[in-house]
């Protein structure tokens, strides 16, 4: 493959400098297939990171180019036993619907041949009692035979390739015990029949295969529609981008293509293609990703316009700032890769356990044989227990008890609008029972809003803005966007400190502090920590109170993380005098304001001494620290990219819901979690006993060894159970 296809486009470089690429591993079933890919590969020098999603079946590396080449790596992993491509979502989406059509395929076969085996088994269990003829039951049994050699050689192929693939590679998997039974049963089954002997277990491996089968669909199609959410952000991809040329001619060019500065045209319909800035043209555009919000807003020349997003009516045309890593969407995208396939200690914990009880597997069949052999039993009836017990004890609903609630969990997650970035987040937001909250665009919006604007006269309020376009204060950019004209008055002077005028209608208008604007009225902060700006025009003057407001649902938030249980505090580097009417209106009653990063520290240290576990939400520069220091943490999507780096996770859009919907779904995974490991304890506990003992035939092995796995998995989909306070999906 490394010589028909150049592997360095795929390669990309993590923050860390070091060489990264995804890649889809074909033949990957099981728990021991990824220990033993991820510790293959880190044992090789100049790998730094291998993780495994088993979703997808997506490895991510790391490693260091200096040493090792991405030819290499895909090398490594053929020597391992498993073959592997560059990852890409489109082939890799087609790849899987064609690996559920073939398992379906394989599933309609060994359900029509059990079938069939079961009408002449159950006749010839009724032989035993109507004196049935050696000659007609023989002939049952080869017509069984017929019917089951080639159906299980064709549905058992999902089991026997990666049982021999993993054998070849010097390991074993769950599809190694499962594909001995099957043969086994089918061997045992040929010889009793030429022998002319009275049982055959035709009946029992073809069922197998067939409860096998189904949960493997079944498995198959859950992760699929886990996979999902991902995929919705893969469908706000633009494929292509219309990018003005040299001589101002447009050129459909793929997005790989685009470059910061390119200056593009966005269609009506079209998604946009990067990151980038408004330089002309006005419409309206549809980004959830970024706001939560499913109602289109305005946007007009100068303001930022992100990929992902949809354009509905005018035209616009953008000047590109970030392209494919850069860009926010792809950032959504790596954080929520980051989040499928990083690893709880839990999830360690079941990977070790699951991957070491497979071994032991065929020690307790192979013991059992000889047990029973050695108590007087005939070689038939110990082979048969053997079976029975080797197909009982295969740790599939270990394997599956912990990693199904995660994965479904993030992908609950995600669609209440956070991505975690940690493997041990999960467990760790169920332990939190303290949150700390920064306030300045965290409870608040990042950006500063007007007020008062309802109280302004439209034509008034339109001037300032259309002013304010000519200032580069921050409280006059609160100002310019609520302008509906992005045109900034010709002639607009700024003075640094007090404000812009100009000359409009004949008149002049100035926006600043009230000294600047000629007006008696107290410049400065109002007492609940907002500010207020002047505006004059024709000796008419307008205050225009500025604060930054709190976000859409900061106050139910509040109170839904108080009814969970959680104490509330706020840790703010801003005045006292703005984090007092902030802590009042939420109902919080401890708040600090003005403290430097340190003192956040301190605090956050003495709430570990007196053994609270925070969780602290921030997103400046100044939080970062914090963030690291507690227990766990979350930033907003806004949040500076060091607070991002810092924090466990990052909720999307304008609400804190996220946060909340995070503990609840947290508590409830992880509640799911130790559910799912004492069921798969249990299972084995009751279940070998009675195999080894020879009450379980094979056929009741493979039907209580599939309802065990089909349990957990079950089981685990009610990650994805929202409760009231976690309101709506943030994508709807």
């Amino acid at each position: 493959m490394s010589e028909t296809l150049d592997l360095s486009m795929f390669v990309t470089r993590t923050p860390a400098g070091a060489a990264h690429m995804d890649l889809a591993v074909e033949g990957v079933g099981c728990a021991s297939c990824i220990r033993k890919i991820e510790s293959g590969l880190k044992q090789v020098r100049g790998v730094a990171q291998a993780r495994l999603n088993f979703t997808d079946r997506r490895l991510a590396v790391d490693w260091n180019d200096s040493a090792l080449s991405a030819g290499d790596i895909i090398l490594e992993l053929e020597r391992i036993g498993y073959r592997a491509q560059p990852f890409r979502p489109q082939s890799a989406e087609a790849d899987e619907a064609r690996m559920g059509r073939w398992l379906l395929k394989c599933l309609a076969v060994a359900g029509f041949a059990a079938m069939n085996i079961m009408l002449m088994s159950v006749s010839v269990w009724s032989g035993h009692v109507s004196d049935m003829t050696q000659e007609t039951r023989d002939l049952f049994h080869w017509l069984s035979a017929l019917i089951a050699l080639p159906a299980a050689a064709y549905a058992g192929q999902p089991f026997f390739r990666s049982a021999i693939r993993t054998i070849l590679g010097g390991h074993v998997n769950m599809d190694v015990p499962i594909s001995i039974g099957v043969t086994l049963a089918l061997a045992l089954s040929l010889y009793e029949t030429a022998t002319h002997a009275q049982h055959a277990y035709f009946d029992s491996a073809i069922m197998l295969l067939f409860f096998l089968l189904c949960g493997r669909y079944l498995d198959h199609a859950m992760r699929r529609k886990t996979r999902a959410f991902a995929g919705n952000l893969a469908a706000l991809k633009a494929e292509v981008a219309h990018r003005f040329e040299d001589d101002n001619e447009l050129a459909t060019v793929p997005v790989s293509a685009l470059q910061p500065g390119d200056r593009l045209l966005v269609r009506p319909g079209e998604r946009v293609p990067a990151d980038g800035v408004v330089v002309s043209g006005a419409s309206e555009i549809d980004e959830s990703l970024v706001t939560g919000e499913t109602l289109q807003r305005p946007i007009y020349a100068g303001e930022a316009i992100y990929a992902g997003s949809r354009n509905f009516h005018g035209a616009l045309v953008m000047r590109v700032t970030a392209v494919a890593a850069g860009s926010l969407l792809d950032e959504v995208q790596r954080l929520l890769d980051r989040a499928v396939t990083a690893k709880s200690n839990i999830v360690q914990l079941a990977d070790r356990a699951a991957s070491r009880y497979a071994p032991v597997v065929h020690v307790t069949a192979a013991m059992s044989v000889a047990g029973w052999l050695i108590a007087g039993a005939s070689l038939h009836q110990a082979i048969v227990t053997g079976i029975a017990v080797l197909i009982i004890t295969c740790p599939c609903a270990l394997a599956l008890a912990i990693p199904a609630v995660q994965v479904v969990a993030s992908g609950a997650m995600f669609r209440c609008g956070l991505i975690l970035n940690s493997g041990d987040a999960i467990e760790r937001l169920a332990e939190a029972d303290t949150v700390v909250f920064d306030k300045t665009g965290t409870l608040t919006l990042p950006e500063p809003q007007v007020d008062n604007a309802a109280d302004i006269p439209p034509d008034m309020l339109e001037r300032a803005a259309r002013l304010a376009l000519s200032s580069h204060h921050p409280l006059a950019r609160a100002v310019a966007a609520v302008a509906r004209q992005r045109l900034p008055y010709d002639g607009a002077t700024e003075e640094t400190g007090r404000g812009v005028r100009a000359l409009v209608d004949c008149a002049e208008a100035r926006l600043g502090s009230p000294a600047f604007c000629g007006s008696e009225t107290a410049p400065g902060a109002a007492a609940d920590g907002a500010s207020t700006l002047m505006f004059a025009w024709g000796g008419q003057f307008w205050p225009l109170v500025i604060r930054q407001k709190l976000r859409p649902d900061a106050i139910e938030a509040a109170r839904a993380l108080k009814s969970l249980g959680l104490e509330i505090h706020i840790l703010s580097g801003d005045r006292p005098s703005a984090v007092a009417p902030v802590a009042a209106e939420l109902g919080i009653a401890s708040w600090h304001g003005g403290l430097k990063p340190a003192d956040k520290i301190a605090l956050l240290e003495e709430m570990k001494r007196a053994r609270r576990r925070v969780l602290m939400v921030g997103d400046g520069l100044n939080d970062a620290p914090a963030l690291a220091a507690a227990h766990v943490s979350l930033s907003p999507i806004t949040a500076a990219d060091i607070a991002q780096a810092q924090a466990d996770g990052v909720f999307l859009g304008e609400r804190i819901a996220p946060v909340v919907s995070a503990v609840g779904i947290a508590r409830r995974a992880r509640a799911l979690m130790m559910q799912n490991l004492w069921l798969a304890v249990i299972y084995n506990v009751v279940a070998v006993p009675v195999a080894i003992a020879g009450y379980a035939t094979p056929l009741i092995a493979a039907a209580a060894m599939s309802g065990s796995s089909i349990l957990v998995t079950l089981n685990a989909l009610r990650a994805r159970k929202r409760s009231s306070s976690e309101g709506a999906s943030w994508m709807s």
